[in-house]
């Protein structure tokens, strides 16, 4: 079990990524707050995600 919720970091990494070149391309063109602040949580979250799966995957294998 362990090595399927280590599969999943590489996800989460392409998520936090594809957030960060939307947050950059957001700001680029001056877009609205809203949706920056999309952007920025999106990668909070992925991040969250990176801790919890990690955390998850060390739990289980004790």
């Amino acid at each position: 079990m362990s090595s399927r919720l280590n599969s999943a970091l590489p996800i989460i990494i392409a998520g936090i990524v594809i957030w960060t070149v939307a947050l950059i391309i957001a700001i680029i063109i001056n877009a609205v707050a809203k949706i920056i602040l999309t952007c920025v949580v999106g990668i909070l979250l992925g991040f969250i995600g990176i801790r919890y799966t990690k955390r998850r995957a060390k739990r289980e294998e004790r």
